[in-house]
């Protein structure tokens, strides 16, 4: 197994911070995967094979949201500073000042 991923050595960590790291890195994974389907989308002149990168896409904006979801559920300190800032209007980091702030 590779550890690469992890700063420390894994055979100290205990099983849910492997758990946590892994899913970190899959949450990252997911990120690089939608930004690669956003530009090849933006070039690719085929409309069916533009067709199914889009539907790729969705599926990696799927992948993201349950490794977050599962990540925020993981951190209740983080989903209450998300919440704080997720589908809001207005300026983004004054939001993301005032829930910080506003954590427990």
């Amino acid at each position: 197994m590779g550890s690469n991923q992890y700063h420390e050595p894994p055979e100290e960590l205990s099983a849910e911070t492997r758990t946590f790291a892994r899913m970190c890195a899959g949450l990252s994974e997911e990120a690089e995967a939608i930004g690669w389907y956003v530009q090849r989308i933006s070039v690719e002149p085929d409309e069916q094979a533009k067709a199914i990168m889009e539907d790729s896409l969705g599926e990696e904006f799927k992948h993201f949201s349950m490794e977050l979801e599962f990540l925020l559920r993981k951190t209740p300190k983080w989903r209450e500073i998300a919440q704080g800032i997720l589908f809001t209007e207005g300026d983004i980091v004054d939001h993301g000042e005032a829930a910080e702030e506003a954590a427990s």
